[in-house]
């Protein structure tokens, strides 16, 4: 069993910036074999993939939406994975979850389907 807590969500201003911070744990759960995603879901909206890292953090990926605005990285010594948001924007308001895609991993990093294991999302709301 995986468990993934999120923190670090709030509401700021148009232009601010967060960083959202998603600590995994696990009885056999080794943190390095997993990619990581963040996903975000907006109010009447479609969960959406907003960026991932492999289990080494070698390749990163990202929404286009949020493309040079965030940034993805994991310290797997701490078994955690962060999301640093610059420039937000009030289209970035949603709540955003955490997940974990366990081995053997697929070429697949956007898709809801391709990840085991959810935290409970934390409330990121940008006002104008």
């Amino acid at each position: 069993q995986v468990q993934l807590v999120e923190s670090g969500g709030g509401l700021v201003q148009a232009g601010d910036s967060l960083r959202l911070s998603c600590v995994a744990s696990g009885r056999t759960f080794t943190f390095s074999l997993y990619r990581m995603g963040w996903f975000r879901q907006a109010p009447g909206k479609e969960r959406e993939f907003v960026a991932a890292i492999t289990g080494r953090g070698g390749r990163t990926d990202f929404a286009d939406s949020v493309k040079g605005r965030f940034t993805i990285s994991r310290d797997n010594a701490k078994n955690t994975v962060y999301l640093q948001m610059n420039s937000l924007k009030p289209e970035d308001t949603a709540v955003y979850y955490c997940a974990a895609d366990s081995p053997p991993l697929t070429a697949v990093v956007d898709s809801r389907n391709e990840y085991d294991h959810w935290g409970q999302g934390t409330q990121v709301t940008v006002s104008s």
